[in-house]
């Protein structure tokens, strides 16, 4: 096993190191602290708690990870911060662990970009592939899909979902669920339609995002009946349709929060 640790770094002897770590200056890792084969902390990184970091991670300067939960509820409990395989967390990004009241766990998945001054809270599910733009901000308890976009300056309502595929605009203030393949925008943001660039470049056929598509119009820009009414026509309508049937089945779950809507024209 070759490790390279700084000599100005300071590690707990207690931490578990795997192969081809790399550990820079002015770092800390903390004795319950696991770093995966090549984990690389660049300089100023300070990791602490029960916290896991999985193969080929790159986190840079300034980050905090680990540290206790940003909740006043949060009294010692031995939660976890668990970050997967090949992510990238750049400057002054923190991510803390779970509560009792959560699970005990926060959970990060593989690929994913977390840009400078990130943010995932307590309690928070990130999927994989993931991109959170500058500054972008999880609450508490939120789920994040596989794939998801979250724009700069952008913050998450806690306990809200967002579904795979889904887009958030910069700056926006996400206080409903998103449900997957959404595209969303606005200071208070509204359901501004689907993720149709994300969808072409991850290889959607032209006939699956024409079926969503029509099934989006079904559900959202469809007058007369209740939402109720039309998510029935589209379960009956798209019945074995697979990315359809993940947008149905994201809706039908129960949930925290209500789901974010478009927003009405006129007034109406």
């Amino acid at each position: 096993m070759t490790v390279s640790i700084h000599p100005s770094a300071v590690v707990d002897p207690a931490a578990e190191l795997g192969e081809d770590v790399t550990i820079g200056p002015f770092c800390v890792v903390g004795g319950n602290v696991e770093l995966g084969d090549r984990v690389h902390l660049h300089s100023h990184v300070v990791i602490e708690g029960r916290t896991k970091v999985g193969e080929g991670t790159n986190i840079y300067p300034f980050s905090s990870i680990g540290h206790p939960p940003q909740d006043l509820k949060y009294h010692g409990e031995p939660s976890e911060l668990i970050i997967g395989r090949f992510n990238k967390i750049r400057e002054h990004v923190t991510m803390n662990p779970g509560t009792e009241g959560g699970g005990m766990l926060t959970q990060v998945g593989d690929h994913g970009l977390f840009m400078p001054g990130a943010h995932v809270a307590h309690d928070c599910v990130v999927g994989s592939h993931v991109i959170f733009a500058n500054n972008a901000t999880l609450g508490g308890h939120v789920h994040v899909g596989d794939y998801v976009i979250i724009g700069g300056l952008s913050a998450v309502h806690q306990f809200v979902r967002i579904g795979a595929h889904a887009m958030i605009g910069g700056m926006s203030g996400v206080e409903n669920d998103v449900i997957p393949f959404g595209l969303v925008m606005g200071e208070r943001a509204k359901l501004a339609g689907l993720n149709l660039v994300g969808l072409e470049r991850r290889g959607f056929t032209k006939e699956q995002v024409r079926a969503l598509r029509a099934a989006y119009k079904m559900l959202f820009a469809s007058a007369g009946d209740t939402f109720a009414a039309r998510l029935d026509e589209v379960t009956k309508e798209y019945e074995g349709d697979a990315l359809v049937s993940e947008i149905l089945g994201f809706i039908k779950d129960k949930a925290s929060r209500p789901l974010l809507q478009p927003r009405m024209e006129n007034g109406a």
